[in-house]
């Protein structure tokens, strides 16, 4: 019964029409009435605890260097390499776009950024070089979700923070499967592309390919320092924010001479404001988490699962499937928000190593940012480059199988995420 009640308030609320956050607030009054415990105190502690958190620090940081990086000219330099590293291969702009993404990826974190970035630059590029204009957009809105499967992102910080794991952990387990995300996305640009009427540019000369990547070291040096930090325990994830931040804001000024102090107020202000809507879904959701475990929610789903519990992979594909069909109607946010207090209890039951679930499932959650009819990417590509959805969402379809036959390889081989993270942690 209280799963139900769960369920038909959160989706009700919805239906509804109603903003995520209060919809998680009414799921919460909805679990306290069954419960027979309602009271005002408990949902205004829960809020401001919810706020309340260290690590959550971070996202703030890394949301204000992904808009000091595009306004300072950091984006557009990355771009600038990729194309004259890649450029000349045949159908050279989609591998461009996937390089770009990479490296953007590791900068940002944020789907939507980068997608914006690539929209306005690559875009026009590709149409002009000749490329189908659907699956050109379809590239770009697939190649964006890289930024939150791997780090700096905001989605594993969420995802650390609700499940109470390491966020470096979970960075450091997410760099080689956001790696093969980028190739499954190479080989199926490959193959779309590979008939295309298309003439590529000539190679550029070794001198320029180096003056390209002398511009873009500047920006190129970030992820590096991430890592790096991380890697060696020099700052936690929360202060690698506030270094990347400071960082980007020092390059785009001083180094780049793009950005200028009148402009900083504005990206600072679009920065705080997406940060507040992230805060806000965060706070209201930690009251549904903490009602779900008060209610033993877990424990019920966990009876439910019981006859998948014998295998670790048959439980793994169950899950997986579950979050596919959840991402095409919700965002990925509050999937990550909802789902992370329910699971969690189920994987450890079964005997899942939580890094790795955690991995594949903000991998699939990312996916679900291009996965029609709500995604998120296809929105962003399809308001810049002025495109119809329905022509994105035919040319996606390529990218967005790839993205899942190499979620299903990492739900098979579990030693493709683990072993390079004990690797990398040195325990081997």
């Amino acid at each position: 019964m209280t799963i139900l009640v769960f369920t038909f308030s959160l989706l009700g609320a919805m239906a509804l029409g109603m903003p995520i956050a209060f919809a998680l607030l009414v799921c919460g009054l909805a679990l306290m009435w069954q419960l027979d415990m309602t009271d005002a105190q408990i949902i205004a502690q829960n809020v401001v605890n919810g706020a309340d958190s260290f690590p959550l620090m971070a996202i703030p940081f890394f949301m204000l260097a992904g808009q000091t990086m595009n306004a300072g000219g950091l984006s557009k330099r990355i771009i600038n390499f990729a194309f004259a590293l890649v450029g000349h291969i045949r159908g050279g702009l989609g591998y461009v776009c996937i390089v770009a993404s990479c490296i953007l990826a590791s900068l940002s974190g944020s789907a939507a950024a980068d997608a914006a970035a690539m929209s306005a630059l690559l875009f026009p590029m590709m149409i002009s070089a000749g490329h189908d204009p659907k699956k050109s957009a379809g590239l770009i809105a697939a190649g964006s979700v890289i930024g939150p499967m791997v780090p700096p992102s905001s989605g594993l910080i969420l995802f650390g923070v609700t499940a109470g794991l390491s966020i470096t952990k979970l960075f450091l387990a997410a760099i080689v499967p956001g790696l093969m995300i980028a190739a499954g996305l190479w080989v199926a640009w490959w193959w779309v592309a590979r008939n295309d009427n298309v003439t590529p540019p000539p190679r550029r000369p070794f001198k320029e390919v180096l003056g390209t990547f002398r511009d873009g070291i500047w920006a190129l040096m970030m992820p590096c320092i991430i890592i790096f930090g991380l890697k060696f325990g020099v700052f936690t994830p929360t202060e690698a924010g506030v270094v990347c931040s400071v960082y980007a804001l020092f390059v785009s000024i001083y180094v780049y001479k793009e950005l200028k102090w009148a402009q900083v107020y504005q990206v600072v202000y679009n920065a705080g404001q997406t940060t507040a809507v992230v805060m806000f879904l965060v706070a209201a959701a930690l009251v549904s988490a903490w009602l779900i475990a008060i209610a033993d929610i877990p424990g019920e789903v966990i009876k439910l699962l019981k006859p998948f519990m014998g295998s670790q992979m048959l439980m793994m594909i169950v899950i997986m499937i579950l979050v596919v069909v959840v991402g095409t109607a919700m965002d990925m946010t509050p999937t990550i928000l909802i789902l992370t207090p329910v699971l969690i209890p189920v994987v450890k039951a079964a005997g899942i190593d939580p890094i790795y679930f955690g991995v594949l499932f903000i991998i699939n959650n990312a996916i679900g940012l291009v996965t029609p009819p709500v995604g998120t990417t296809l929105n962003v590509v399809c308001g810049v480059t002025k495109t119809k959805m329905d022509d994105i969402i035919v040319g996606v379809w390529p990218f967005m199988i790839a993205q899942l036959v190499v979620l299903a390889l990492l739900v098979m081989f579990p030693s493709i995420v683990l072993v390079p993270l004990k690797v990398l942690q040195g325990q081997w």
